[in-house]
C-alpha cells in the first residue's frame, strides 16, 4: 500500500529504544511519527491533527500516559488512544479509560503481532467514527440548508441576522480555539427559524431592537418552544435544541424558560448567542461595536461579561478591565 493512504499513527514514549522499537514494528503497516514526551506529542498534535492512533506509555516524567491521553482527547478527539503500561496498576487502567477514554490497554512487553492488531483495530475504529461523523455532517448540513432556504423566502431580514450572527460567533470560537462548534454554529443558523411564526412588524421590532409590548414579548418566548418542537425530529440535534432552548435566558436566571437554570449552568453555546443576537441588533440600529458592546455590558446581570470581553477582542476592541476569555 502506497504511504499516503496508511493511517497516521502517533507513539509517545521517554525511552528512546523503547520508542524506536515500537515506531520500527508499526512502520511496515502504518505512517509512524513518535515523541519522547507528553509535551512534544501535543505539539505534533496541534501541528497535524490528523493522527488516526495515538500511541502512548503510561509512566513518563513530567506528563505521564494518562493526562497526556486525556489532552489528546481535547484536541485531536476522533484520534483513537491506546495505553502502554509495564505496571500491574488497576487504578492508572481505569484512570485511564475514564480521562482519556482509551481504546486499548496493553502490557508491556507487547508482543510486535498483539501491538500490530491492536493498532489495526483502533484504525478502524477511527473509520468508523470518521464515516459516522461525516454522514452525520452531511444530513445535518441538508436539513440546515433546507430551513435556511425556507427562512431566507420568507423572511430576508431574519436570514440575514442569522448568517451574521453565525459569522460573528464562528470568529468568537476560532479565537477561543474551541475545536467541537458545529452545535453553536448550527444553532446561530437556526436561531432565526421561529420568525416565520410572528407578524412582520413585530419581527421588524425585535430587529431593531425595539421595544415590545407584553404580547409581543409573549409570541417572542414561544419561539424557542417551536424551535424545539420543529428540530426535535431531527436526529442527533440535542446540543443545537438546547442552545435554542436557552437563547433568551438571562445570565441571572430571568427570562425564559423559567427553570431556575442561570449562570454558568446555562449552555455556553446559549450566552453566546443571546450575546451576539443582542449586539447585532444594537449594530442594526446603527451603534458602532464598540457603543454597542458598552451597551450590553451595561445590562446589568443579562450576559456572561467573559464572552461579551471576549468578543469584543475578536473586533480589535481592547478594554483594560476586561475578565480573561474563559474557553467552553
Amino acid at each position: 500500500m502506497d504511504l499516503k493512504h496508511r493511517a497516521r499513527v502517533l507513539c509517545v514514549d521517554d525511552d528512546s529504544n523503547l520508542l524506536e522499537g515500537i515506531a520500527r514494528n508499526l512502520r511496515g503497516h502504518f505512517e509512524v511519527s513518535t515523541a519522547k514526551s507528553g509535551d512534544e506529542g501535543l505539539s505534533e498534535l496541534r501541528k497535524n491533527t490528523q493522527y488516526a492512533v495515538v500511541v502512548s506509555d503510561l509512566k513518563m516524567p513530567g506528563m505521564d500516559g494518562v493526562d497526556f491521553l486525556a489532552r489528546v482527547r481535547q484536541i485531536s478527539p476522533d484520534a483513537v488512544r491506546i495505553l502502554l503500561t509495564g505496571q500491574a496498576d488497576l487504578d492508572a487502567a481505569i484512570a485511564a479509560v475514564n480521562e482519556g477514554r482509551v481504546f486499548r490497554l496493553l502490557c508491556k512487553p507487547c508482543r510486535p503481532e498483539a501491538l500490530i492488531m491492536a493498532v489495526e483495530a483502533a484504525v478502524e475504529q477511527h473509520r468508523l467514527i470518521t464515516a459516522e461523523r461525516e454522514l452525520l455532517e452531511e444530513t445535518l448540513r441538508g436539513c440546515v440548508n433546507a430551513l435556511s432556504e425556507v427562512l431566507a423566502s420568507v423572511s430576508p431580514d431574519a436570514f440575514g441576522r442569522a448568517i451574521r450572527v453565525r459569522q460573528l460567533l464562528s470568529k468568537l470560537l476560532k479565537y477561543l480555539g474551541v475545536q467541537d462548534r458545529w452545535a453553536i454554529e448550527v444553532a446561530a443558523m437556526l436561531s432565526q427559524i421561529g420568525c416565520v411564526t410572528l407578524p412582520a412588524p413585530v419581527l421588524k421590532k425585535i430587529g431593531h431592537g425595539e421595544t415590545l409590548t407584553p404580547a409581543e414579548q409573549a409570541m417572542k418566548d414561544r419561539v424557542p418552544i417551536f424551535l424545539e418542537q420543529l428540530l426535535d425530529s431531527i436526529p442527533r440535534l440535542g446540543p443545537v435544541r438546547k442552545i435554542l432552548r436557552y437563547m433568551n435566558k438571562n445570565f441571572d436566571g430571568t427570562g425564559v424558560p423559567r427553570d431556575g437554570v442561570a449562570g454558568e449552568s446555562i449552555p455556553w453555546g446559549a450566552r453566546a448567542l443571546k450575546a451576539a443576537l443582542d449586539l447585532d441588533a444594537l449594530e442594526q440600529q446603527g451603534l458602532p461595536t464598540e457603543l454597542a458592546l458598552h451597551t450590553l455590558r451595561g445590562r446589568n446581570g443579562l450576559y456572561d461579561n467573559m464572552i461579551i470581553d471576549a468578543i469584543a477582542l475578536t473586533q480589535g476592541i481592547q478594554d483594560n478591565n476586561s475578565l480573561p476569555p474563559k474557553v467552553p
